[in-house]
């Protein structure tokens, strides 16, 4: 079964859309055609051996309507280097976003990449990452990383700003101590005699050079980044901590040359101190920045480094090692007892137990026999196994996997759009307050060394890192949190719309219910035995292709019965079957079917009524015209459906359930799990204007189904939900993949969901409050009405800290528990 988007101009109203989902679905082939008059698109769910995409374009356009080719577009990731605030980012893509053929360029400043979706026809991708360069950033290969690579090229940076703080603390240090000697008496170690600045102020001042030197030397990179983007009118924070601290060796170096023009007054305004403990604490503050930012990508790392790297492949009888990468489908590949499943096949031969939690988050191993499907990673715990390669490459579920977490975690929510904003104006705004303020106290009067230390710390206080990394640090971990239990979030809109959903609307077959038909009862007649009934049903029902019947034979064999050979067969269409078994007479059926050959059900009746009543499909055995008894089916409901229902209703959540069964079996159904909004004989092709009535109501609906026949539905929905190990509809038209079939993980995607939001918030609340807080103080507020100035030094420890702060909360994440 194919399923399509397909653009449609020439529609003027609903009914249009209506006109073209009845022509379309009037099609040989097509199974759902459904047209969103909004979005000018049909979704069409077809049999391509029946009925070919261009024969459904072919039909549109006869009924008047043009068809909408898609835009040739390529989507690109590309790792993007010296990137050092939000500001870098939001350049990146102000530029990018103007180049002729990017129809959309996203930069992620925590995951240090930039998506970019382009026309190739109008630009290459060469264009685009000289585009990145010529404004002062690397862009990194965007070939596909391992792992390995990726993990030690984050190392590299980090020992590399490490590096740098070590020396620039080496010398900061004494640099710190010789500037504070003059002013604090009691400190312990006295400096030399030929540096004592009241005597040998010019030895005092060289000596603070030579120490500033290689301070400035580790912290190149705030210069040379920081002036290149204030020429080119984008200033970042490297502009600010740029201009603040050369400000100050500026105007240290001015008071050394007056030193040295006898003026030994000047030895009083020497601010090289300031400049290099601004540097190295800034330099600190990078360095845990970056350890930080690696642990929020921890959980794609695992991802990444699940699979093996070789696989044993037959080839002509015996086994070869191969690299991954050689593996094609149709390869037999051998995979051995405490071995890992290289790529996604199918088992044929032999039979073990697999450990899929990699997968599920499951962590029981599931038996596989041949035939049986088996998943790259899954872990061999027992048994010797061959399989046929059905998946590899970028193909296999644990590929998947990786791909929507990447796209999840480089994603951007809606509520970081105010934190872009902001950002994007925050530099240039700040560069006005530190020099309004700097003049504004040289006109109070103040001197020139006071406006000085103001002007400096207003710079240096003011960072939009914090704000840059509020919001993609916390969908970095939430997502990735999710995918450790199962849960896989597509995007960081899906993660920020679900804490928002009020109402939650199952499918009942195979979401709420197994979806496949069980024995729930066996009732006897008097003197007939409970093995005498099952065994002669299930010869019965032995040659049956019906669900019902597939259901007693599997009891049957569940329960170790040896199945008798049936002499005669004859299936009684809309009532049974008929049949001889050991020359006796067998009916099995239905009601009618009793009634019919006048068959009485005498105690049995109310049983039968009973049965009904709670959602089950009674079927009676007659032999040789006398009832036997009463085998009960039914699809039975999960072993968790119950619990997750009243887990959600209390957490504020309505329940219903939508299902195309009878309205007395669904209420049954419903009853059972504790769920009181009923919405029953509904086709599937109805189910997505039933969404759309909820919507109606005003509410936040979250629809949940096994991605196949609920597809329309999914996606009409504000959030989709598809149960089910990731088959390809249910990745295409959800937004958020149970890959576990558990229904406790629906309360546990919307807990992690306000979780992250939460977190979210509290880091905007703080990035916000410690800037609103921070430039006024450091602007002299607090001195104005008798307080405190703030030192530049306190500004720079508060700003490097200031983002630590809002990593730190992100990671608190991690310790996310689901439900049980």
């Amino acid at each position: 079964m194919n399923r399509e988007i397909v653009g449609i101009s020439g529609m003027t109203c609903a009914a249009c859309a209506k006109r073209i989902e009845r022509v379309v679905g009037k099609l040989e082939g097509v199974v759902q055609a459904s047209v969103n008059f909004a979005a000018e698109k049909l979704s069409v769910e077809y049999d391509a051996q029946k009925v070919s995409l261009d024969k459904i374009k072919e039909t549109v356009k006869d009924a008047g309507y043009g068809i909408v080719e898609d835009q040739r577009k390529n989507t690109v990731t590309i790792p993007i280097g010296g990137m050092t605030c939000a500001a870098c980012a939001n350049r990146i893509e102000k530029v990018l976003g103007r180049k002729e053929g990017v129809l959309r360029a996203s930069v992620n400043f925590a995951t240090e990449k930039a998506t970019v979706e382009y026309d190739p026809q109008k630009i290459r991708l060469s264009a685009i990452r000289q585009t990145i360069e010529d404004i002062g950033y690397k862009a990194l290969s965007v070939e596909k990383k391992t792992v390995d690579e990726d993990k030690l090229r984050k190392e590299k940076e980090i020992r590399t700003l490490w590096t740098k703080f070590i020396v620039s603390a080496v010398f900061a240090v004494p640099l710190l101590y010789l500037a504070m000697v003059p002013m604090i008496a009691w400190l312990p170690f006295p400096i030399p005699g030929f540096l004592e600045p009241m005597h040998y102020p010019l030895n005092y001042a060289l000596a603070q050079i030579i120490l500033v030197i290689p301070v400035i030397i580790a912290g190149r990179n705030f210069y040379t980044v920081g002036f290149k983007a204030l020429i080119q009118r984008s200033p970042n924070m490297d502009s600010l901590i740029a201009v603040g601290t050369s400000a100050a060796v500026i105007y240290s170096l001015y008071s050394t040359w007056l030193i040295w023009s006898g003026n030994m007054h000047a030895v009083e305004n020497l601010y090289f101190e300031t400049a290099g403990v601004i540097i190295t604490l800034i330099l600190l503050g990078k360095s845990l920045e970056a350890v930080s930012k690696g642990k929020t990508s921890e959980a794609i790392k695992k991802l990444m480094g699940l699979a093996p790297k070789t696989a044993i492949v037959i080839q002509d009888g015996k086994e070869t090692e191969i690299p991954i990468d050689e593996v094609e489908n149709g390869d037999v590949i051998l995979v051995r007892p405490g071995e890992k499943i290289p790529v996604d096949g199918e088992i044929i031969e032999g039979h073990t137990a697999i450990d899929e939690s990699m997968l599920t988050g499951e962590s029981i191993p599931v038996d596989k026999k041949v035939g049986d499907k088996v998943y790259a990673a899954s872990l061999n715990t027992n048994g010797m196994i061959r399989f046929k390669a059905t998946r590899v490459g970028s193909d296999t579920a644990l590929a998947q996997i990786i791909r929507l977490v990447e796209e999840a975690q480089g994603s951007k929510a809606p509520i970081a759009k105010l934190a872009d904003i902001v950002s994007g104006y925050f530099v240039p705004i700040v560069v006005a307050i530190a020099v309004l303020a700097f003049a504004g106290w040289l006109i109070a009067g103040k001197s020139l060394v006071f406006a000085l230390t103001i002007f400096i710390s207003v710079l240096v206080i003011a960072c939009p890192c914090a704000l840059g990394l509020a919001t993609p640090t916390a969908i970095m971990v939430g997502t990735g949190k999710g995918a450790e239990y199962g849960i896989l979030i597509k995007s960081g809109e899906a993660l920020e719309i679900t804490h928002r959903i009020n109402t939650i609307v199952f499918d009942k077959t195979g979401t709420i219910t197994e979806g496949k038909p069980k024995v729930t009862d066996i009732i006897t007649a008097a003197g007939v035995s409970r093995e005498f009934l099952l065994k002669m049903a299930a010869s019965g029902e032995k040659g049956s292709e019906h669900p019902l019947g597939k259901a007693i034979v599997n009891q049957a064999e569940e329960e170790g019965l040896e199945l008798m050979k049936t002499e005669r067969f004859e299936a009684i269409p809309g009532h049974g079957i008929e049949v001889v078994i050991e020359g006796r007479q067998v009916l099995i059926g239905n009601r009618k079917l009793m009634d019919d050959r006048g068959i009485s059900l005498g105690e049995l009746s109310d049983q039968s009524d009973r049965l009904a009543d709670e959602g089950k499909t009674p079927m009676y055995v007659a032999v040789d015209n006398q009832v036997s008894g009463i085998i009960a089916v039914a699809d039975v409901v999960k072993e968790n459906s119950a619990r997750a229902i009243k887990q959600l209703q209390s957490m504020g959540i309505e329940v219903a359930m939508i299902t195309g069964d009878n309205r007395k079996t669904a209420e049954a159904i419903a009853k059972q799990v504790g769920i009181d909004r009923v919405l029953a004989e509904v086709l599937p092709q109805d189910k997505s204007n039933e969404v759309k009535k909820l919507q109606a109501e005003g509410k936040k609906v979250a629809m949940v189904g096994d991605g196949i026949n609920d597809a329309p539905a999914l996606v009409q929905a504000d959030i989709g939900i598809a149960i089910g190990s990731g088959t390809d509809v249910a990745l295409e038209s959800a937004d958020i993949v149970l890959m576990r079939s558990d229904l406790m993980d629906v309360p546990t995607a919307i807990h992690l969901s306000r979780s992250t939001i939460r977190t979210i918030r509290q880091n905007l609340f703080w990035a916000f409050g410690y800037n609103v807080a921070g430039i006024p103080i450091a602007a002299g507020l607090l001195y104005l009405f008798g307080g405190p100035l703030l030192n530049p030094m306190f500004a720079a420890a508060a700003m490097s800290l200031s983002s630590v702060s809002v990593l730190t909360n992100a990671l608190r994440l991690k310790r996310f528990k689901p439900y049980k």
